[in-house]
């Protein structure tokens, strides 16, 4: 994953609607309407949000008949767990660590 499609991604679900549509998106396609109906947004909003989650790569947008459907794309947040997961190694070397501190001071006293 390019750098630049990763900050867009991160960018995307700093939005807690942006993050509420990609949850309701796990129960199958919707239409901007259906997605709108939880939020007190207009339905351009919520279109606006969708463009910023399409441009991120985390959905894709196709028509049926007139309405036009957003599918949940979820690659980009596989890719982006990955990153984070690098920083769970740390993080977890860091409190494994700690713990031996602790542990080193408890003998201590």
């Amino acid at each position: 994953m390019a750098v630049d499609q990763l900050s867009e991604v991160f960018s995307a679900l700093a939005d807690p609607t942006r993050r509420a549509i990609l949850r309701r998106l796990t129960d199958g396609d919707a239409t901007v309407a259906e997605l709108a109906a939880p939020f007190s947004v207009s339905q351009p909003a919520i279109s606006r949000h969708l463009k910023v989650l399409e441009q991120a790569g985390l959905i894709s947008r196709s028509r049926r008949a007139t309405a036009r459907l957003s599918h949940l794309e979820a690659e980009p947040l596989r890719e982006a767990v990955g990153w984070l997961m690098d920083y769970r190694a740390y993080w977890s070397a860091s409190y494994d660590r700690l713990d031996g501190l602790l542990d080193e001071l408890k003998d201590e006293s």
